[in-house]
C-alpha cells in the first residue's frame, strides 16, 4: 500500500501550481490507466523535477528528505543493505556519520525494516524520504561496486593463471569471471584482442565498443585454449578460424555465446557474441513498435500462408523480431520449423536445424528437408541466395506461413533484391505481404535526461543533414522539446543505457502489387507506401526523439550510416 495517495499527491502539486491543472489532471488519469507511480511518471514526461516533488511529499509528511541526485554514497556504505532488500523494501543507505545511520526510503514509516537495520549495524537509523524514482536509480551503483570487484579479480585471477595450464582452477576461475563480468554489464559481445605488449578486454554495450580491461601478453594463450575446450574446438589448430558455441550458466540465466576465433598477427582474436535466454522474451512492443505497425504485423503472422520478411544490417535485431515474432504464433497445433546459421536461442516446442556447411546442410538444402516435416510455419535465418529464395517463395506459394530476413537498407529496396534473385514479379507480388526493416538505437538514460530547445545553428545544420520538414514543423522546430542524457553513474558517462528498435512495416496492398508486377524500383514502391500511410524508420526515429525516448544524434547516427 502507498504510504501517500496519488490522488493527495495530486492536491500538493495542485495548491502550489507547478503544473498546469489540466495537466496534472490528464497525467494523473493516464498513470492509473497504465498503472503506473504518479510521481514517477510525472517525473519521466519531464513536468516535475525529483527534488521538487520529493520536497513537497517529505514536507507533507513531515519527515527529512534526500535528494540522491546530490549524494556521494560510498560504495560500502550502500552494500550494508544487500542489493535484494533494498530493491525489495525502496531504500538505500547513502551516509553513516555521526548522527547515525541515514537511510533513503520511500516508506520511512516503516520501523520494523528500521528496528531490523539498527540491530544489524549497531546503530541509530534516521529515516529520509526519498522518491522511488530516485531510489530505483541510486540502484546503478551495486552494479558499479559488482562490476569493480569483477575487474579487480578478473586482474588478480589473470596473475594467479600465469605459468598455469587452462584446465587449472585460477584459468578456469578467470574465464567464468569474464563471462559474468560481461554479463552484469549487459554486454552484447566479449573482444578479446591481442596487441604486441598485452591483450585488450573490450565489451560492446548497447551497440558501442568500450575498453574494459588490460591483461598481461601471457595470459592470451591460457584463455583461448580454455574457451576452445568449452566450446569443443581444437586447442592445437592456431593457424586457421574456428567457429563454436558454449552453453553456460551466469547468475542462474542459461547463456548462449557464440565463439569466433581468428589467427592475426599478435596471436588469436577472439569475439564472442553472448545471447541470454531472458533475451527471447522481448515482444515487438517491448522493442519499440508502434501501435498501428504492430496491428499491421499481427494480422500478417495470423495468416495461413504468404512470406513476412525482416531488413536490416548485420547487428540490427532481425533475428530478436523473428523470435519475438515465432513467440506469438507458437501454439501446440501448429508446427513450427526454423533453419538458423546460427540457432541463437532454444524455443520449446519449435524444430529448429542449424546450418552446417561442412554435412553440405545449408539455408536452401534445410529448407528442403524442412518441407518433408509437414511444417505450418517455417522461419529461414537469412534468404541469402537464389535457390533459398527461390524455395521459400514456392514454400508461401503453397500454404507455408514463411518468416525470414534480408540484407537491405529499408523495406521497399526488399522487393527489388528479390527480383535480383530472380524470383518472377507475380510470385513475388503473391507470396510477400509484409516487410519490416529496422535499426537499433539507444535509449536516453533516464537518471540524467535533460531536455533542451534547437539553436538557429543547429536548426540549419539539420536542414543541411536531412529534410527536416517531412518530419517536423519547421515553424514550431524552435519551440520542440529534445532531450539527451548528461553523463552519470548508471549510464557509464554515456547518457544512454539499453537499447530500442526504429522501423517502417511496408504492408503490400494491390497498389504495392501492381508496381512490383510492373517491375518498379525501389523509390516509386517507397513512395506508394507511404502514400498508403507507412511510418519511416526516420520519422518514427525523429518521434522518438520528439517524446525523450532517444536523441537526435543517436537518430542520425544510426540511419545515416
Amino acid at each position: 500500500m502507498a504510504i501517500i495517495s496519488d490522488q493527495k499527491i495530486h492536491n500538493i502539486i495542485s495548491k502550489v501550481g507547478l503544473i498546469d491543472p489540466g495537466v496534472l489532471d490528464a497525467s494523473l488519469k493516464t498513470a492509473r490507466d497504465k498503472k503506473q507511480d504518479f510521481v514517477t511518471f510525472l517525473i519521466k514526461q519531464d513536468l516535475i523535477k525529483s527534488k521538487e516533488v520529493g520536497q513537497l511529499i517529505s514536507n507533507s509528511l513531515h519527515v527529512r528528505f534526500v535528494d540522491l541526485a546530490k549524494e556521494q554514497i560510498k560504495i560500502e556504505i550502500l552494500k550494508l543493505l544487500p542489493e535484494i532488500v533494498a530493491r525489495k523494501q525502496k531504500m538505500v543507505i547513502f551516509r553513516h556519520d555521526a548522527e547515525g545511520l541515514k537511510v533513503a526510503m520511500n516508506n520511512p514509516f516503516d520501523y520494523n525494516m528500521i528496528k531490523m537495520l539498527e540491530k544489524k549495524v549497531g546503530d541509530k537509523v534516521i529515516p529520509y524520504y526519498a522518491t522511488g524514482h530516485d531510489i530505483k536509480n541510486t540502484f546503478g551503483l551495486y552494479r558499479k561496486a559488482i562490476q569493480q570487484e569483477y575487474a579487480n579479480t578478473i586482474q588478480k585471477h589473470a596473475v594467479e593463471a600465469q605459468g598455469s595450464r587452462a584446465e587449472d582452477v585460477s584459468v578456469v576461475r578467470l574465464v567464468d569471471d569474464l563471462f559474468s563480468y560481461a554479463y552484469t554489464n549487459h554486454a552484447s559481445d566479449i573482444h578479446i584482442e591481442p596487441t604486441a605488449e598485452n591483450v585488450k578486454i573490450r565489451f560492446r554495450i548497447d551497440g558501442v565498443l568500450h575498453d574494459v580491461l588490460t591483461l598481461p601478453k601471457s595470459i592470451l594463450e591460457l584463455i583461448v585454449t580454455r574457451l576452445k575446450i568449452l566450446a569443443k574446438l581444437r586447442t592445437d589448430e592456431t593457424r586457421s578460424a574456428q567457429d563454436g558455441k558454449i552453453v553456460t550458466k551466469v547468475e542462474g540465466d542459461k547463456v548462449d555465446i557464440r565463439v569466433s576465433i581468428v589467427p592475426i598477427t599478435q596471436g588469436e582474436k577472439v569475439v564472442m557474441r553472448l545471447l541470454a535466454s531472458k533475451g527471447q522474451q522481448l515482444d515487438l512492443t517491448d522493442l519499440g513498435m508502434n501501435s498501428r505497425d504492430m496491428e499491421i504485423v499481427n494480422r500478417a503472422i495470423l495468416r495461413p500462408f504468404g512470406m513476412l520478411l525482416v531488413t536490416g544490417p548485420t547487428g540490427s535485431g532481425k533475428t530478436t523480431s523473428l523470435y519475438a515474432l515465432i513467440r506469438i504464433i507458437n501454439k501446440r497445433e501448429v508446427n513450427i520449423c526454423t533453419i538458423e546459421d546460427p540457432v541463437e536461442y532454444d524455443l520449446d516446442g519449435i524444430n529448429q536445424i542449424q546450418v552446417n556447411s561442412k554435412t553440405n546442410l545449408t539455408f536452401a538444402a534445410g529448407l528442403k528437408s524442412l518441407l518433408r516435416q509437414d511444417p505450418d510455419i517455417m522461419m529461414v535465418g537469412e534468404i541469402r541466395d537464389e535457390e533459398t529464395a527461390g524455395i521459400a517463395v514456392n514454400s508461401a506459394m503453397t500454404g507455408h506461413l514463411v518468416l525470414s530476413t534480408l540484407h537491405t537498407n529499408d523495406a521497399a529496396t526488399a522487393l527489388p533484391r528479390l527480383l535480383d534473385m530472380s524470383i518472377e514479379p507475380f510470385l513475388i507480388a503473391s507470396t510477400v505481404n509484409v516487410i519490416i526493416a529496422q535499426r537499433l538505437i539507444r535509449r536516453i538514460c533516464l537518471k540524467c535526461i535533460i531536455s533542451y530547445t534547437l539553436t538557429d545553428k543547429e536548426i540549419d545544420n539539420l536542414k543541411k543533414m536531412v529534410a527536416i520538414e517531412k518530419f517536423l514543423d519547421l515553424d514550431k522546430l524552435k519551440d520542440i522539446r529534445l532531450y539527451k542524457g548528461k553523463g552519470c553513474d548508471k549510464c557509464n558517462n554515456t547518457g544512454y543505457t539499453g537499447r530500442m528498435g526504429i522501423f517502417e512495416v511496408l504492408e503490400v496492398d494491390d497498389n504495392i502489387r501492381d508496381l512490383i508486377t510492373a517491375h518498379a524500383d525501389a523509390d516509386k514502391i517507397k513512395e506508394q507506401a507511404q502514400a498508403n500511410g507507412m511510418i519511416t524508420m526516420l520519422e518514427d526515429g525523429f518521434n522518438k526523439a520528439v517524446s525523450g525516448q532517444t536523441t537526435l544524434e543517436e537518430i542520425l547516427r544510426v540511419t545515416r550510416q
